[in-house]
């Protein structure tokens, strides 16, 4: 097994939804952040962090796809490894990614003494630079990651998911019929602080919050 849809969308895209979604078509288990828990999890995307990528065959085993950050933030070098999947690029506005964030991983990341140790070297000083205080700095981040996946892959790879449209366009892109129910909802701001929590305890070899 190999990877077939390579998520390539920040956190806050509606990328656990999107996790849900995929596994419903088939393209299941799918990796995502809530995937980084046991200690070696922790530590192989801290090395990615660092410049010491691992081997993604077996950082992958097991997965057909992948969406949100930690390995959102290595999509060019994911993608080039994995030539035959497909590229997903979550997004929506950049006022409303910015808000959501707001509520949830910044939150996490500028109150917390112990954050998951996975996000102070990857997504705050990897993909933001260190600096997660100055909206305009976190927008302009935002909106280029967005263009440099848009400009790496043409339309035959690549599908620019709005938040929320449904299944429709990603079911035309991935060849797989649409399903009878609704599109899956999930990882509201409340809903993340409190899967954050558990995730806390069992990270630290505690019981579920």
């Amino acid at each position: 097994m190999s990877l077939e849809v390579i998520g390539a969308g920040f956190g806050r895209t509606g990328t656990e939804s999107m996790k849900l979604a995929l596994e419903k078509l088939g393209f299941g288990p799918c990796y995502h952040m809530r995937e980084v828990i046991s200690r070696d999890r922790i530590d192989l995307w801290c090395d990615a962090a660092s410049g010491r990528l691992p081997n993604w065959d077996e950082a992958f085993a097991g997965y057909r796809a992948t969406v949100d950050w930690p390995a959102a933030r290595f999509w060019r070098e994911i993608a080039m490894h994995y030539q035959q999947a497909k590229v997903l690029l979550t997004v929506r506005s950049a006022e409303s990614w910015y808000a959501s964030m707001q509520k949830t991983i910044l939150r996490v990341l500028r109150e917390k003494p112990d954050p998951n140790p996975v996000a102070i070297p990857l997504i705050r000083d990897g993909v933001f630079k260190g600096n997660i205080t100055d909206k305009d700095h976190m927008i302009a981040a935002y909106e280029r990651n967005t263009a440099e996946v848009q400009a790496a892959f043409g339309a035959d790879r690549l599908l620019t998911y709005e938040l929320g449209e449904g299944w429709t366009r990603l079911c035309d892109f991935l060849g797989c019929d649409v399903p009878d129910e609704p599109f899956p909802r999930s990882n509201e701001a409340d809903d993340f602080m409190e899967t954050n929590a558990r995730l806390d305890s069992l990270r630290r070899g505690g019981e579920p919050a």
